[in-house]
């Protein structure tokens, strides 16, 4: 390498648009920033400018700067804005598969609407980067993307070959050296020939022929004024610099180039950047909406509004979309933000779940207008027929009950607990009767609707009977006044409510359809299956399960301190493990046929604080407990766990230990789309200690332990056993004095509510089993598990017919999305498994049609008799539109 170093210089800035300051006074810097770039861009046409990949921070500045959008589109389109593809850089392992993709696909609809995308999959500062983006990338068209952490060691480079599970790729730019590489060398404009020339020399071994990638930028950062003039003014004998964008460097080279290094599956490495792994555990809170709050809009609002309604919510659920990606950024749900910040983020996936909550509801409510009201209407979210429990409160007086389908087929049921039929009672004095009508409105009555109403001047007593439902006659509560007028002495006013039951019971529903079941008279014989629980002497569990493989001590805690911040865990110098309850305490639940339930309540001293001085946990104590809801269902090889800590602690660390049943060297994980092997170490390199911790999404396993999840988690493997974080806590956004990192991830503000003190809760499922996670059904227990039947009551007349309705069934792949998209009907199917598979849908529909990620078409797949066969290479995600 002869001659003067050329370097193509990208000025840009990395924007998180909600971090150490909430969203909005950030915005408010982003306006500036992009008021000045505007400016600049349009006084000089060699001025170039990279918006950080994502449309949420052009978004955010046209809300306030509307008057500006042309200016915008005309500098997108002459090529000196490159905007997009992302609608925000997200956190690839704490959110949904489908969140992702819907997270390209609004980016890139946005960007398209100005002018265009930049055709790079830019993922400048994720915490490390999942096992599929590769072919999600491929899947909507890139050939591109570029990186920063997670690439392992070995890359020579500047670029490689990032290959998915089912093989598809795309050519990664390599940030060796950070998105700031060039950040510097504007600090003093004096030494900026020199600097600039330097940088040139010194990057050019890991560039060779290729011009040198010069990333000038940083966290909310604009270029100097002086920049176009600076690069003018430079000797090209000494270094040859042109300013560029990313898209426009990144396009000039070889995708096809086949000489590249090739890397597979998912990027966690420590070797070249820091991924500050402690984000998947810190404000789990965070974590646990975003999942309910996915599941209810992908797996419930949406697939139950394309079958089932007669119209499509889509501004709703567009809604929903925006609110579950925007508190999708990696500085968002993972909290490791101010206390602020993760308020804010809270609210928003609370808002999207409250979305989809309430498309849902719609649809269920109308479907139960169909339905008698003395039936429950049941829907199933999953696309195989199945048979689950469910409960439900019933207006029914019989104790020994069955559960009737439209068929007349009855299925064994259990009453768990029957409500008083004295709902409410008090004393009032004749005269002051009437004061008591104005809490009934209409036929309403303390939630229910009065169906008879009596009163009787020998008992001075007023008393009303109340039911779900009434009657379709208007109530006349101007009766009762009469009734009352001139009494005298002291009265009773009483409600009685009518007989209820909780009954828990089996049914069978369609896939992805819906059924009528009513409560019956009767007995059905069931029994558990043969899964076993014990509690020991600790409060830890023996799970034996249903092929004999037994766990014994599931749910041990070990709780540790943690010096560490929000972005990684530290042990103190000096440790204090606390693994034994100072009392254990089981409470008894259900107990039936189908369902048996108690509680384990434990008790633990753990040090109350640390000591920073002596790098130590405290020696006082703050008493927390922690109670263990266990539950064990007929026809489930698992059994469910919900874990209430009351923590009353300082910066520690709480794990939950499931014994393998085996020895293990590895364990699998499902995350976004692939189930991910790991080995128990982590690669190091960088300035940040390789702790061998965990994203899961769906579930962990190894040696025939398998947790169910419900949120993404952090887990470890053992030499005997999983570990998962139920609650790590931290009172500092970053810390500058870190055993396990060496330079700060973020300024060191206090983060109180990051302490987690009151209530956490998780949940879990554990599952003992022989072979591995296929032979187990990990994917269809997991399935089972996160998404339960929906019940609602029916509304629909007494003489109502039962009905069942099939929806859309899916075999041999999983189901992610079902959604109505330009007025057809759209699939996802994942072929989640390391072979070939064939893909059978059927349902109400006529023709099919693939479609890549963005729903650009592709070719027909036939379809015979309401169904399509579609082969799919192993892990392979396929986007099918049918009519």
């Amino acid at each position: 390498m002869t001659g003067a170093p050329e370097v193509r210089l990208v000025p840009h800035t990395h924007w998180d648009r909600e971090w150490y300051e909430p969203f909005q006074r950030f915005r408010l810097r982003l306006v500036d920033l992009l008021d000045e770039v505007l400016d600049r861009a349009e006084a000089d046409p060699r001025f170039r400018f990279t918006l950080d990949g994502q449309m949420a921070a052009v978004d955010d500045y046209l809300e306030v700067r509307g008057e500006n959008r042309d200016r915008v589109a005309a500098l997108v389109a002459s090529g000196q804005l490159a905007v997009g593809p992302w609608q925000i850089l997200l956190d690839e392992f704490l959110v949904s598969g489908e969140n992702i993709v819907r997270n390209l696909e609004l980016g890139w609809a946005r960007a398209t609407e100005l002018g265009g995308a930049m055709r790079v999959g830019y993922l400048p500062d994720e915490f490390g980067h999942c096992a599929q983006m590769p072919q999600i990338l491929a899947a909507a068209g890139f050939e591109h993307a570029c990186v920063w952490r997670g690439v392992p060691a070995g890359v020579p480079g500047h670029a490689f070959r990032w290959t998915a599970p089912d093989g598809s790729s795309v050519r990664v730019e390599y940030l060796a050296r950070g998105y700031g590489n060039a950040a510097y060398v504007f600090s003093d404009p004096g030494f900026f020939t020199s600097r600039m020339a330097e940088l040139g020399r010194r990057l050019r071994p890991e560039f060779g022929a290729d011009p040198v990638l010069a990333m000038y930028g940083t966290d909310h950062s604009a270029p100097v004024g002086s920049l176009v003039k600076l690069v003018a003014g430079l000797d090209p004998a000494s270094v040859d610099v042109r300013i560029t964008t990313l898209a426009e460097y990144i396009g000039a080279r070889d995708a096809a180039d086949p000489t590249l290094p090739v890397v597979r599956g998912e990027l966690r490495s420590h070797a070249a950047a820091n991924i500050l792994p402690g984000v998947l555990s810190v404000r789990p809170q965070l974590k646990q909406a975003m999942a309910r709050a996915e599941r209810l809009v992908e797996r419930y609002a949406e697939p139950f509004a394309a079958l089932f309604s007669a119209e499509w919510p889509q501004r709703f659920l567009d809604l929903a979309w925006w609110r579950l990606v925007d508190a999708s950024g990696h500085d968002s749900v993972t909290g490791c933000g101010v206390d602020e910040t993760a308020t804010q983020v809270f609210a928003r996936i609370s808002e999207a779940g409250h979305l989809g909550q309430a498309v849902r509801d719609r649809v269920a409510g109308r479907l139960a207008r169909t339905v008698a009201r003395d039936a429950v209407l049941v829907l199933n979210p999953t696309p195989a027929a199945r048979r689950d429990l469910v409960t439900v409160d019933v207006e029914v007086p019989w104790d020994e009950v069955a559960l009737e389908l439209p068929d007349g087929t009855r299925l064994p049921a259990q009453v768990e607990s029957r409500a008083a039929e004295l709902l409410h009672e008090e004393a009032a004095a004749g005269a002051d009767l009437g004061l008591f009508l104005p809490r009934i409105h209409g036929r309403e009555l303390f939630g229910l609707e009065i169906t008879g109403w009596r009163c009787d001047p020998a008992e001075r007593l007023l008393e009303f009977s109340v039911a779900r439902h009434g009657g379709e006659e208007p109530f006349d509560v101007e009766a009762v006044r009469a009734a009352v007028t001139g009494a005298t002495g002291a009265w009773t006013i009483r409600i009685r409510q009518a007989a209820r039951r909780t009954v828990t019971g089996l049914v069978d529903v369609p896939a992805l359809g819906w059924t009528s079941v009513r409560v019956v008279p009767g007995v059905v014989a069931a029994g558990l299956d043969p899964v076993a629980v014990e509690v020991t002497d600790d409060g830890s569990l023996r799970i034996t399960g249903a092929d004999g493989t037994v766990l014994d001590g599931v749910g041990r805690l070990v709780d540790g301190g943690d010096r560490g911040d929000s972005y990684n865990y530290a042990p103190p110098g000096t440790d204090t493990l606390v693994t034994e309850p100072e009392s254990v305490r089981v409470i008894p639940g259900v107990d039936g046929p189908l369902r048996r339930t108690f509680t384990v309540e434990r008790t633990y001293a753990w040090p109350a604080a640390m000591d920073w001085t002596a790098d130590r946990r405290t020696g006082s104590t703050a008493r927390s407990t922690v109670t263990m809801l266990v539950d064990v269902r007929a026809g489930e090889p698992f059994v469910r766990l919900d874990l209430t800590v009351d923590n009353a602690s300082r910066d520690h660390r709480l794990r939950f230990h499931a014994p393998l049943a085996r020895a293990a060297s590895s364990s699998h994980a499902e995350g976004q789309f692939a189930v991910v092997e790991r080995g128990c170490t982590a690669e190091g390199g960088f300035s940040e200690y390789p702790i061998p911790t965990f994203p899961a999404h769906g579930f962990a396993d190894a040696g025939g332990t398998a947790l169910l999840l419900t949120q993404a988690c952090e887990y470890e493997l053992l030499d005997d056993a999983l570990a998962l974080t139920v609650l790590r806590t931290s009172g500092q956004l970053s810390r500058n004095v870190h055993p396990y990192r060496e330079e700060p991830a973020g300024p060191q503000i206090p983060t109180p509510d990051a302490q987690q003190i009151g209530t956490t809760t998780v949940q879990l499922a554990v599952l003992p089993h022989d072979g591995d996670w296929r032979s187990a059904g990990l994917l269809d227990a997991a399935e089972r598990y996160r998404h339960p039947l929906h019940t609602t009551l029916g509304t629909g007349p007494l003489d109502a017919p039962p009905a069942a309705h099939f929806g859309l069934s899916v075999d041999g792949a999983m189901l992610t999305s079902v959604r109505r998209r330009e007025g057809a009907l759209e699939v996802r199917l994942v072929a989640q498994s390391p072979d070939a598979t064939t893909a059978v849908v059927r349902g109400p529909f006529t023709s099919a049609q693939r479609v890549d990620l963005l729903g650009r078409p592709g070719s027909a797949v036939p379809v015979t008799d309401s169904a399509f066969q579609l082969p799919l290479r192993p892990w392979e995600i396929a986007t099918v539109r049918l009519a």
